[in-house]
């Protein structure tokens, strides 16, 4: 194999087995707004970073405040609210689903996980099985089916 050929193929493999932190630049920043005391979120947090997400942490005692200034219905609040671009995302959101949002970016105020279904990311807990649970979509008058997920994996509405 001549030089050129193995140079090319040597720069295509590290651009297709660049870190995280590099697609991460390419990826707008979350601003995850959560409860100091709160340890899902920061392994919520984990997971949309290691999905290549930037990420700001705002500590804030007062999360049910955030929730009504950001028109969050209550009956989708979580623990955790978060912006990114022109949308919110509302609890145990998967990393999945906010990448679907950003490419298809339908007319909604934001995606949510009500509640803290077991084995969402962030709810992994030993010895539970998971949950199916549903990624609703809101900012019209009534929420609407978004994905649907067990564990972290897609089900095919």
């Amino acid at each position: 194999m001549n030089t050129d050929r193995r140079r090319m193929l040597l720069l295509v493999a590290a651009a297709l087995l660049a870190p995280t932190a590099a697609r991460a630049a390419t990826r707008p920043l979350v601003t995850v707004y959560k409860d100091p005391s709160c340890a899902c979120c920061g392994a919520w947090a984990d997971h949309i970073a290691k999905a290549g997400f930037s990420m700001t942490i705002v500590e804030e005692p007062r999360m049910n405040a955030i929730k009504v200034r950001f028109g969050i219905p209550s009956a989708l609040w979580s623990c955790h609210t978060a912006e990114v671009e022109n949308y919110l995302l509302e609890g145990h959101v998967p990393a999945t689903a906010l990448i679907r949002l950003l490419a298809a970016r339908p007319s909604v105020r934001g995606i949510a996980v009500a509640g803290m279904p077991v084995g969402s990311p962030g709810m992994d807990v030993a010895g539970m099985e998971p949950e199916t649970y549903d990624v609703m979509a809101f900012g019209s008058a009534t929420p609407s089916l978004f994905m649907r997920f067990r564990s972290a994996s897609p089900i095919p509405n």
